[in-house]
């Protein structure tokens, strides 16, 4: 009888055996010199051998290169060493271990710790060599989980995040002093069991996306990430003040989905303006099944049928109304932004794009309406693009885009680097690394102090 593979464990998406450290690097191109720091990237990499039923549920393994002024100086990769990769159960006698879980979504700074994150229990921090320092509960005031997609505040440096839940509370906001202080813990009312993970703030706004995938108690046991599409659960906006944490107005949207959320704003009028990437019910039906289990083969199919593309709530806080406009029909995901505008208006945004024809990374001008792609071709994919800015740039967009690309048969990978400007040119530069990288999830620019 011969078992076919699951799309999350072929290709592109094939987990690395082992850890490994490579030195002096070698270069396409031309490193801009003041590109001095690490580039980290997290995703899901069981260990050999294992099935972990889902894409999204195998252990993290963060993928790091270094740079310094102009040279590549290191590759390594290591897995986060949490309960779950010891063999601990996340729910068990005494109820939920919020340290046994993957930390396998994202991995960021924070008040001078490196945190891997995902959004169902606490974070690890790691060292800038990625070895695993330990769960961090903020001094043990952390009692929830953390979403892998907290928000910085470029104007303070507080950290907004929530934790979301199957049971009750579903939902608690939290705020994170720049020093890593808790400052602030509060639930926010009404919603319910929904798969939140994503999240918006603007300069007086948290946002919360309570949409119609959902938890799933028959599924529990039956699959690693027992959620779905449930057609009868009203899709709906909460808006919570930031100088009012818990107090929410939910505002209902056409049905949908939104894994990632590409910025938002407050506009002159005072209107909230929200831009993500939008599956509609069959697209996220389909995607969630060539991830969660489908044949080799699936996964491909999704990229033509479980597609997002990119989509703008605009919504009017005091009459509790909002507008949906479609931006482009391309499909879009993994949006970014240059994280000083975290919150505040900015001209552009960056998306990862994959068609029949190909991945291609996607550059958004807001003001004019122009999209300008590099396109990698058919046998290549990417992950999505980091900002990083040029010391001492002047426009939005001055400074380079910075993430990995994967064959699409997973025999080989690059650190690219584009120049922001023109995303359509040649790359700046291309490190080639030691090894195929897994496609993964999130991560970040960490510069030099």
């Amino acid at each position: 009888m011969t078992t076919t593979a699951p799309a999350y464990l072929t290709g592109h998406l094939a987990p690395v055996p082992d850890e490994i450290s490579a030195v002096d690097l070698p270069v396409e191109g031309s490193l801009p010199p003041e590109l001095t720091g690490r580039y980290l990237r997290n995703g899901p990499n069981p260990l050999p051998g294992q099935d972990p039923g889902h894409w999204f549920a195998g252990h993290g393994m963060i993928h790091g290169v270094r740079l310094c002024e102009g040279r590549a100086e290191w590759y390594r990769n290591r897995w986060v060493r949490t309960g779950a990769l010891a063999g601990r159960p996340f729910m068990g006698p005494d109820g939920l271990d919020r340290t046994a879980v993957t930390a396998n979504t994202h991995v960021i700074e924070h008040g001078g710790a490196l945190l891997a994150l995902v959004e169902s229990g606490f974070p690890y921090e790691v060292t800038p060599e990625l070895d695993t320092v330990g769960p961090c509960d903020f001094g043990g005031r952390l009692t929830t989980a953390m979403t892998a997609h907290p928000k910085q505040d470029p104007r303070t440096g507080e950290l907004h995040f929530f934790a979301y839940s199957p049971m009750a509370p579903h939902l608690v906001y939290h705020r994170l002093s720049a020093t890593n202080e808790l400052e602030c813990s509060v639930e926010v009312p009404g919603a319910g069991p929904s798969m939140m993970h994503d999240f918006a703030v603007t300069d007086r706004h948290a946002l919360f996306l309570d949409l119609p995938m959902v938890f799933r108690l028959d599924d529990v046991g039956k699959r690693s990430l027992p959620f779905g599409w449930d057609a009868d659960y009203p899709a709906r906006i909460g808006v919570m003040p930031l100088e009012r944490p818990g107090e929410v107005t939910w505002i209902e949207v056409d049905p949908c989905y939104v894994f990632h959320v590409g910025g938002a704003h407050t506009d002159d009028d005072g209107r909230i303006v929200l831009d993500a990437c939008r599956y509609g019910s069959a697209g996220i039906d389909r995607l969630w099944g060539s991830i969660g289990g489908g044949p080799a083969g699936a996964a491909a199919d999704a990229a033509s049928t479980g597609r997002a593309t990119l989509h703008r709530w605009t919504i009017d806080p005091v009459a509790a109304t909002v507008t949906e406009t479609a931006l482009d029909d391309r499909p879009a995901e993994f949006p970014t932004l240059d994280d000083r505008r975290t919150g505040l208006p900015s001209r552009y945004l960056y998306t990862v794009s994959e068609r029949g024809d190909g991945a291609a990374l996607v550059k958004y001008d807001r003001d004019t309406g122009a999209a300008t792609a590099h396109e990698l071709g058919p046998d290549t994919v990417t992950g999505e693009a980091v900002f990083v800015p040029a010391e001492g740039g002047t426009a939005e967009d001055d400074g380079w885009l910075v993430g990995i690309t994967t064959r699409r048969d997973g025999s080989a990978s690059q650190l690219l680097v584009l120049d922001a400007t023109d995303v359509a040119a040649a790359p700046v530069a291309a490190v080639i690394l030691p090894r195929g990288v897994p496609a993964g999830f999130h991560g970040s620019w960490i510069p030099d102090a």
